[in-house]
């Protein structure tokens, strides 16, 4: 009975919410005034609120109360069985980001990359402009290192906005694993000291690590260590931490999480790891740059 009454109130609301709005910009063309504006405003938000709490009713009539349990939030990702071996739900994603990544290559390199022209146009262009903007900036932050770091800087770059992208069907993204982000992090520490050997050769780079006196050295040292570690570490906290909040609120809101989770998704699943994705990579030529100076 309760939620019949509510549902007859929001219908009301809805009504009224409409024609008042209506009255309210009618008034608005004439007057031009903003206290018609801010009325016009208001009878839009309780329209809003009546439809959305009706269409939370109706659902509730149409499947029952949702029943909640207990939530469980969990650092480590869960299993499956995959032809007899156990593997996190993590690695899964990975091979599954791994495939769609690689099968977009393959097709930009049929269909796109070899029927590029000199006057670029359409895909070209995109393709072109992407590249042009990763090499700008890997020239900006760390100088002229040749093409392959443009090349790694980009593909980790779609792997983290791919695993980000498929966070949005509600699966847990491989970036919520510490595994995979330490493994990137440490391809970087590889990368920070074979760009830092290649341009000062192996003597020259333990001496950079000493300098300006050997007393720091075991500092500097442990301070290089720790770099893959720092990175792994801040990657994998804020891509949890934006899962782990849109969990919450699906469950806060329980019956009505009903187009409310995916406005705040926008920010968790697309520009929070946009920003992440460009901290990492302006972390990895930051710390190519100090090795090779």
């Amino acid at each position: 009975m309760g939620s019949w009454i509510i549902l007859n109130i929001t219908l009301v609301l809805v009504v009224g919410g409409l024609l008042w709005r209506k009255a309210a910009n009618a008034s608005f063309l004439v007057s031009g005034s903003k206290r018609d504006k801010r009325r016009r405003l208001f009878a839009t938000g309780v329209t809003i609120i009546g439809a959305y709490v009706g269409i939370i009713q109706i659902l509730s009539l149409i499947f029952g109360e949702r029943e909640r349990g207990a939530m469980e939030l969990s650092i480590s990702p869960g299993r499956v069985d995959v032809f007899g071996f156990s593997l996190s739900t993590t690695v899964v994603y990975t091979w599954l980001c791994m495939a769609i990544l690689i099968t977009g290559a393959l097709i930009l390199r049929v269909a796109v990359v070899n029927k590029f022209t000199k006057n670029p146009k359409g895909a070209q262009n995109v393709v072109e402009t992407i590249v042009e903007a990763v090499v700008k900036y890997k020239d900006a932050q760390a100088g002229e290192t040749g093409e392959f770091l443009s090349s790694y800087l980009l593909s980790v770059a779609a792997l983290l906005l791919c695993s980000a992208f498929i966070e949005l069907f509600r699966v847990r993204p491989p970036a919520s694993d510490i595994t995979l982000t330490f493994s990137l992090s440490l391809l970087t520490f590889v990368l920070i000291n074979a760009y830092g050997i290649k341009k000062k050769g192996a003597i020259g780079r333990i001496k950079s690590i000493g300098s300006p006196t050997p007393i720091v050295f075991v500092f500097r040292l442990i301070s290089d260590f720790a770099i893959p570690i720092s990175m792994a570490c801040r990657l994998f906290g804020n891509m949890l931490a934006g899962f782990i909040v849109i969990d919450l609120i699906l469950y806060a809101l329980g019956r009505g999480a009903i187009g409310i989770p995916s406005v705040i998704g926008l920010y968790f699943n697309v520009f929070h790891p946009l920003i992440q994705t460009f901290i990492f990579l302006t972390l990895t030529l930051t710390f190519i740059n100090e090795a090779m100076e």
